[in-house]
């Protein structure tokens, strides 16, 4: 008999889409901090800039998806969602409801400060843009975890039931915030008026090499550090006794989610990013040549790894319905 799921695909699609403004917005803050607030208009402004953009839409269209799957739209109870306003607790629920709507306020006010392209400090939003960054930052760091802590919180449910479900989904939150700027870079580069076609063309590479430098041997490292998350929460859920070990089962060879989830997630997701970005890479970091990455791996890797995003999120929702629930 196969189990019934109770979380579907708008659930999976909030977690994933959360996971990427959270991750996008953290990264946008950080770049723009360790830049000196943005005061010129050079490589960390602009990945700053596209983080910014990239931040508030996902997380407002995921907070739609969670709102249609809690059954809100229902005749008569269109505004039911409302009610999560009412009741103030330390319930997850509850933390989270005003969390994301934090992060909603604070992202779009975060990237109205770009607009028009001001980098300059001397004026209000300036001040406004590095003030918001520094909120941005653990703001975005939180909701992320959030993410996570949202199915821990479920002790009936082994398989989300692990400490290290929070720290997967951040650091998979952050990987996923880099693609959707590597994305938008490769999508919509920088374009500058007034100067000759030939010096813009030569400018435009120029900055494309160092910032895609910059995020991309980030992404390696994050990837780096999320297979080893990965491995820690296998290890961790098969050392333990009872439910929780026996829930770990339907990932590993010869479970349910086995194949999507060693080829989706592990394999497609990050594996293979993770050995084109060192192609690229290594040249710089150890002989200084050019990092000259074709147009089409900057599109194909960050869909890559956004893909694997989607499909962890889909792994964990769907493999801790099929695993549960126990008795507490």
């Amino acid at each position: 008999m196969t189990p019934e799921l109770f979380w579907g695909l708008p659930v999976i699609g909030y977690l994933f889409l959360a996971g990427v403004g959270a991750g996008a917005l953290t990264v946008s803050a950080s770049v723009l901090l360790r830049g000196g607030g943005g005061g010129f208009a050079g490589q960390h402004y602009n990945i700053a800039r596209y983080g910014a953009f990239a931040a508030p839409l996902p997380l407002m269209v995921g907070c739609g998806f969670l709102i249609f799957e809690l059954g809100s739209f229902e005749a008569g109870h269109w505004f039911k969602w409302i009610n999560l306003y009412m009741t103030i607790n330390l319930s997850p629920m509850s933390i989270g409801t005003w969390l994301l709507t934090v992060f909603i306020g604070v992202s779009v006010l975060y990237a109205y400060t770009f607009l028009p392209k001001s980098p300059g400090l001397g004026n209000w939003k300036g001040s406004l843009r590095e003030g918001l960054a520094w909120i941005g930052v653990p703001l975005g760091i939180a909701t992320a975890v959030y993410t996570g802590v949202l199915l821990g919180a479920m002790p009936a449910r082994p398989f989300w039931n692990s400490p290290i479900l929070a720290m997967l989904f951040l650091v998979s939150s952050l990987s996923t915030g880099v693609a959707i700027i590597l994305l938008l870079k490769a999508l919509f580069p920088v374009k500058e008026e007034g100067k000759p076609q030939a010096a813009m063309v030569g400018d435009y590479f120029k900055r494309r090499d160092q910032s895609a430098y910059i995020l991309t041997a980030s992404d390696l490292m994050l990837i780096g550090f999320e297979l080893l998350v990965i491995f820690l929460f296998i290890m961790y859920a098969h050392l333990t006794v009872g439910g929780v070990k026996e829930s770990i089962s339907v990932i590993l060879f010869g479970g349910n989610l086995s194949v999507i989830f060693w080829f989706g997630v592990v394999a497609v997701g990050l594996i293979a990013p993770a050995l084109i970005e060192l192609y690229y890479v290594i040249p710089k970091l150890l002989n200084h040549q050019p990092f000259d990455v074709p147009i089409s791996i900057e599109v194909i890797v960050p869909i890559a790894i956004l893909t694997g995003g989607f499909i962890l999120r889909y792994v964990v929702v769907v493999a801790g319905q099929i695993t549960g629930p126990i008795g507490i």
